[in-house]
């Protein structure tokens, strides 16, 4: 299996638009290494590549990587596995609207909420679209099996009444047939819970949110578990020595995006890796 990480910054990228902060203004003055929004792509044939969540900065992803290039109008991309509803996980499918034939996995509520949105895609090119939580999981083109595994998270702020429902945001887990190398990519968690645990310790590779590095960063609490403190992500994947270990989705506000900075060592120091956008690494 290949995974190629076309994307690893939270909502907005680095530098964001609108911000003004030491980090945003090193990043633009090429001081700090930018940053798309978190997205990816895995294959295990190099041939057909399926996208987990598709960000709005999609087209530039897919030409800085050329392994999913067209050629000469056929794109290797086959479909798209959403981890949630959130817009910056879903702007990108506007952008991919003229492929015709794309398969769509996403949660049922998930699946509800884009209802306006693919009437409207459907009229470009019919797509299918499909339950990401189907029972037993479900087999992509190119050899990869992959399950969906709910975990704790609140739906995007643009539902409605802010609908209840466990199975908003889910982690993935890929298994390549041919050579049963595993990735467990996960780039929202709020709580780290007993079945993120299972999945974790049973992969070859997890990619993990790591949006913010303290709790005190997050404008709104509970939406992002940070890596560190007792509670926080690292504390859990230093019981898993074994699993290559990788963060991706992180904010402006997180001090992981400079290399020279502290918190980088101590991820050096644990063994887990911050990748740049563009990464490919083989399972």
């Amino acid at each position: 299996m290949r995974v190629v990480l076309l994307g690893t910054a939270a909502g907005g990228g680095f530098p964001r638009w609108n911000c003004a902060c030491a980090r945003c203004a090193a990043a633009r003055d090429g001081k700090l290494p930018t940053r798309t929004p978190e997205c990816a792509a895995v294959t295990g044939n190099s041939r057909d590549w399926w996208l987990l969540n598709t960000s709005p900065d999609i087209r530039a992803q897919l030409t800085a990587a050329s392994a999913l290039w067209p050629g000469p109008r056929h794109t290797p991309v086959r479909g798209v596995l959403l981890t949630d509803g959130e817009p910056d996980h879903l702007a990108g499918l506007a952008v991919l609207r003229e492929a015709p034939g794309l398969k769509t996995y996403a949660a049922p509520p998930v699946l509800a909420a884009l209802a306006p949105a693919r009437v409207a895609l459907d009229r470009h090119a019919p797509w299918e679209w499909a339950d990401s939580l189907t029972e037993g999981g479900f087999v992509l083109s190119g050899g990869l099996v992959v399950t969906a595994h709910p975990v704790v998270g609140e739906p995007p702020g643009y539902v409605p009444g802010r609908a209840k429902d466990r199975r908003w945001v889910t982690a993935y887990r890929i298994e390549d047939l041919a050579t049963g190398g595993v990735l467990v990519y996960a780039p929202r968690v709020s709580t780290w819970t007993a079945v993120l645990d299972d999945l974790v310790a049973a992969a070859d590779c997890v990619v993990l949110d790591g949006t913010h590095f303290a709790a005190g960063e997050a404008a709104r609490a509970g939406r992002h578990l940070p890596v560190s403190g007792p509670v926080g992500s690292l504390t859990a994947l230093t019981r898993h020595p074994h699993v290559r270990r990788v963060y991706t989705h992180l904010a402006d506000t997180n001090p992981l995006l400079d290399p020279a900075s502290a918190a980088r060592a101590q991820m050096s120091e644990a063994g887990v890796e911050v990748l740049a956008d563009g990464a490919e690494f083989v399972l």
